[in-house]
């Protein structure tokens, strides 16, 4: 076990109704590798087992999209409710592509995500709301390497741990992301408005951008 990063990320979404009790999800999210000693974001990474330096590709997917109908599993309290939110994703690698053998060379991706989700319940039971004011959430994930690290068919995953919360503005994000946000990547401040075509993942942006990664 090696702990490898620090992270910092955010998400912005949008539910959009579209029948009773089930809803478009649309969102745009970003997360940051960081050093795991000073907190700085990272621009390269020295692998510990391959002690090859790469290049650094953090999340920035536009869109992650899904649906949601019918009802949720909760345990819900005087004071405030949890919900339980897991998906496992599992399909054929879009890195088929005998180039990315050296990056991700599985026939498919599969992974975990777990997630919990704290709110007031008054808040939740409000029908005035369109939306809670206060929110907690606990992110947990197992995966595969991501392409980046250049791991081939070395035997391993990554996990993933986070908490976080909801924010009332802009303002409130750490300031890595504010500053990435109002320099180089402004459409992330807001979240989609309609449903996109097609879903991005941290797999399709490599390829996508793979011979960017290629030149460092």
């Amino acid at each position: 076990r090696k702990r490898l990063f620090k992270m910092v990320g955010m998400s912005v979404s949008r539910c959009l109704p579209t029948a009773e009790n089930s809803w478009e999800f649309t969102s745009r999210e970003l997360t940051y590798y960081l050093d795991p000693e000073t907190g700085e974001k990272l621009q390269t990474w020295q692998n510990p087992w391959t002690e090859e330096i790469l290049p650094v590709m953090h999340v920035a997917n536009n869109p992650v999209q899904g649906k949601f109908s019918g009802q949720f599993p909760a345990q819900v309290e005087d004071e405030t409710t949890t919900l339980a939110f897991d998906i496992f994703p599992d399909y054929p690698n879009p890195l088929s592509d005998p180039k990315y053998a050296a990056y991700s060379p599985n026939p498919n991706y599969q992974a975990a995500e777990l997630f919990k989700f704290k709110v007031p319940t008054a808040e939740l039971f409000d029908e005035k709301r369109l939306s809670v004011a206060n929110l907690w959430l606990t992110w947990d994930r197992i995966g595969p390497w991501v392409p980046w690290m250049k791991m081939g068919n070395r035997a391993g995953h990554l996990i993933y741990s986070g908490s976080g919360k909801k924010v009332d503005d802009f303002a409130q994000l750490p300031q890595l992301l504010q500053d990435e946000i109002n320099t180089r990547i402004p459409l992330y401040r807001h979240a989609p408005e309609a449903s996109l075509d097609e879903d991005m993942t941290s797999w399709l942006y490599f390829e996508k951008h793979f011979d960017a990664y290629l030149a460092g």
